[in-house]
């Protein structure tokens, strides 16, 4: 019976820096033997690619596009090069795959085929965020986005400081970047005064601003968030 290939988990920058800055010489090792990948765009996958292994031959990559426009019954066939023993390696647009992230849904059907899914360190918005934030990194939680609407936003943000009050617990999410000066705005006035709120956007990028104050602190000193990749934590 043939050997299964592996399924790569292929970490990239968080924003426009050398990609050996972030990540170890073993990302380098292993996009140097994968030809076949599984991308959210495969322009970016290209240049992201090149940049981090100059000689490897363009030509000879294949690519499987995993975005929102993608059905969930297309995602077993993407696989069918590890069924044939060949590795491959899924990415996503930035930082690590899985973690909110398309990705997770090709790695449980690797599971569910018998193939070897291998983890490769880099950088994660999510954990550098928190582990630079001075919240409660024993118990925290990741929201994603929140609501666009604007009440169910401000009930969002209430329900999430009790159930920080409630459980010890910090409470991580994220905004496209062009509303982030409007989650402040609504975190500011939602939230209570002693509420503590960590902001960190452009993570391990030249512009990085990582911050924990108080509600009533902040309101002192707004920082320019737009357009700037950005956590938000908050803990009552």
């Amino acid at each position: 019976m043939e050997e299964k290939g592996k399924l790569f988990l292929i970490p990239v920058p968080l924003g426009d820096i050398s990609p050996l800055e972030v990540l170890p010489l073993s990302v380098k090792k292993v996009v140097g033997m994968v030809d076949h990948y599984i991308v959210e765009n495969e322009k970016t996958a290209r240049r992201f690619i090149k940049s981090i292994y100059p000689s490897k031959q363009q030509a000879s990559l294949e690519f499987a596009s995993l975005n929102k426009f993608t059905e969930k019954s297309e995602l077993p066939a993407f696989l069918l090069p590890c069924l044939e023993g060949k590795n491959m390696g899924l990415m996503s647009e930035a930082g690590v795959p899985g973690i909110a992230d398309p990705g997770a849904d090709v790695i449980a059907i690797a599971h569910e085929k018998g193939i070897r899914v291998q983890p490769l360190v880099g950088p994660s918005s999510i954990l550098m965020a928190m582990m630079s934030s001075g919240l409660n990194g024993q118990n925290f939680a990741f929201n994603g986005y929140l609501p666009i609407d604007k009440h169910e936003r401000r009930k969002k943000i209430k329900d999430l400081e009790n159930s920080s009050l409630k459980n010890q617990q910090s409470q991580s999410f994220i905004e496209t970047p062009y509303r982030n000066n409007k989650m402040l705005e609504e975190l500011l006035l939602s939230l209570s005064g002693n509420t503590k709120v960590c902001i960190a956007c452009d993570i391990s990028l030249p512009t990085e601003f990582i911050r924990t104050l108080s509600v009533d602190l902040w309101k002192k000193q707004i920082p320019e968030l737009h357009k700037r990749p950005a956590m938000f934590i908050i803990q009552g």
